[in-house]
Parts: C-alpha cells; sequence; structure tokens
C-alpha cells in the first residue's frame, strides 16, 4: 500500500531550523508532484511548498519564499523540506502529499493530492 511517512518535526527556537524529511513507498516516486503542506490550530490546511516530478520546478507560499527549501532524491523517494529562519507563526503540523501527474509541473490545492502522510508537528517558540 501507499505510505508516505513524515519525520524531522520538533521544537525550535525562533530564528532556527529544522529539515523535514517524506519517505514515500507504494508508490512510482518518479510520476507524482510532491508538496507541504500545514495545518495550524483552527485553521484550514495550506500551501507551503511543492515540487514537480524531476525536481525542476518548485514553488512556495509567500510567507515562506526564502526561508524554506523543497527537494526530491528520485533514487530515494524522498522529498525534504528545508526550513530556516523559523517563526513562530511557522508553528503547525506539516503534511507531504503525492499528485500523480503526467506532466512536469506542481500543483498547489490540496484536494488534487492524491496521498498524505500523517504529517509531524513543528513548534517555534518566540
Amino acid at each position: 500500500q501507499v505510505q508516505l511517512v513524515e519525520s524531522g518535526g520538533g521544537l525550535v527556537q525562533a530564528g532556527g531550523s529544522l529539515r523535514l524529511s517524506c519517505a514515500a513507498s507504494g508508490i512510482t516516486f518518479s510520476r507524482y508532484g510532491m508538496g507541504w503542506f500545514r495545518q495550524a490550530p483552527g485553521k484550514e490546511r495550506e500551501f507551503v511548498a511543492g515540487i514537480s516530478r524531476r525536481g525542476d520546478i518548485t514553488d512556495y507560499a509567500d510567507a515562506v519564499k526564502g526561508r524554506f527549501t523543497i527537494s526530491r532524491d528520485n533514487d530515494k523517494n524522498v522529498v525534504t523540506l528545508q526550513m530556516n529562519s523559523l517563526k513562530p507563526e511557522d508553528t503547525a503540523v506539516y503534511f507531504c502529499a503525492a499528485d500523480k501527474l503526467y506532466y512536469d509541473g506542481l500543483n498547489k490545492a490540496r484536494e488534487v493530492y492524491d496521498y498524505w502522510g500523517q504529517g509531524t508537528r513543528v513548534t517555534v517558540s518566540s
């Protein structure tokens, strides 16, 4: 079966860094665009970053541009999110998601993603 397993969350002080990883199994990883989303308490799940199948196209939410970097390794079936200069408003549960695509692009709409991980919690203290 399909599994997306996130890791790397935790508690960090403002200005610190975390690196999230998502290991995929049960899918042909290179056929999927991958995304990171987050959900803070009382808020809707929102797009954070996305990467195309080949990894040559990326996009970010305005709130994280310049601070977060998404990357993927199609040989290891892993997508990562490097988060720097973290702010208290980055506190949320972070989810990775897989979107089967027939072109080398990416989507920001959570509704189109096919598979989701269970999430990893990130807490940024001020």
